[in-house]
């Protein structure tokens, strides 16, 4: 006697609200979590760095070091150091622990998009409105750039480092994919600003979000479209795309105030978060658990599966089995 399969189970979404967090940083520009999903870096426009706990969502430590506002950060892979860009042309290094500038890297001629460090953390990349891209040795003594990439015709937008590949999306419409291994250049056209660009989970594709208004799903190796997704508003503001921890979904910002969020196969909407009545700003999926961060004016939200167990939850539960 042969039993039925079991249904495979449904993704969950990160639906419910579990906490709202007030930054007080002025405009979030951008929100981020570390390696782990344990903290999140909250990037203001008041020139701070902020580093939060994801779980209890209170504020670790405070970076001032930046001349004007800051626009995208990332945390090395042993939480030991950060780095982040900003308007005032410069990339930092930051110790964590001490909430000290390591290094302060001058060279891009405009404000600075993106940043990230690469898996071992020896190098920061950053891209620029100046077009180029900027390789860091954070070990170095010098404090010019190993390599500088400056194939983008316009301003560097968003920028990926995976393994021995880089991902870059411009401006002038092009997503760039260095195979910095191989020392090769693959280049996609997409007729319109790229605003951002990421990686799948199985580094078989690419996810590009452009100002017409459109998610694309490549082919990484022979730059077929694999799916389009559309329905969001992005028409004047860099916003941020990403895919779901295992690759199940495809999320965008959108200026409507919500975070759309496609089944990635069918390409169909499976959720339209309401997240506020302003523009989406940013956004960022948990490494592993079904977690999102979304950032609105001040605020940062974090999204999950379930809604959260409160401390009177807690309270009554332990009563009952006392």
């Amino acid at each position: 006697m042969s039993f039925p399969q079991p249904k495979p189970e449904v993704p969950q979404l990160p639906q419910h609200l579990i906490r709202t967090i007030d930054c007080q940083q002025g405009a979030v520009r951008a929100v981020r979590f570390n390696a782990d999903g344990n903290y999140l870096l909250s990037c203001g426009s008041d020139k701070s760095l902020k580093l939060w706990s994801a779980s209890r969502g209170t504020l670790l430590k405070t970076y001032s070091g930046h001349g004007y506002e800051v626009l995208d950060a990332d945390g090395s892979y042993d939480n030991s150091q950060l780095c982040s860009c900003s308007s005032d042309k410069t990339v930092i290094l930051w110790d964590v622990a001490t909430g000290q500038v390591t290094r302060k890297l001058r060279g891009h001629a405009g404000k600075v998009n993106c940043v990230q460090f690469n898996e071992e953390a020896t190098v920061i990349l950053s891209g620029s409105i100046d077009g180029t891209v900027r390789c860091w040795d954070t070990r170095s003594r010098k404090f010019d750039p190993i390599q500088i990439l400056d194939e983008a015709q316009d301003g560097v937008s968003s920028l990926k480092v995976s393994e021995h590949e880089l991902l870059t999306g411009s401006v002038d419409g092009r997503v760039r994919r260095y195979d910095l291994r191989m020392g090769q250049l693959h280049v996609d056209f997409i007729n319109s600003p790229i605003t951002c660009v990421c990686f799948s989970a199985d580094a078989q594709c690419t996810l590009t979000s452009s100002l017409d208004s459109t998610v694309r799903l490549l082919d990484k190796s022979t730059g077929e479209m694999l799916g389009e997704y559309t329905g969001h508003k992005m028409k004047g503001y860099k916003l941020d795309c990403c895919l779901s921890s295992k690759d199940t979904h495809v999320l965008s910002c959108s200026e409507d105030g919500h975070v759309y969020c496609w089944d990635l196969v069918e390409g169909s909407l499976t959720l339209k978060l309401p997240v506020g009545k302003a523009v989406v700003q940013s956004l960022s999926f948990h490494p592993s658990e079904t977690r999102l961060l979304t950032a609105m004016e001040g605020r940062v939200q974090v999204w999950g599966a379930e809604p959260e167990e409160t401390e009177e939850d807690v309270v009554v539960v332990q009563q009952e089995t006392v």
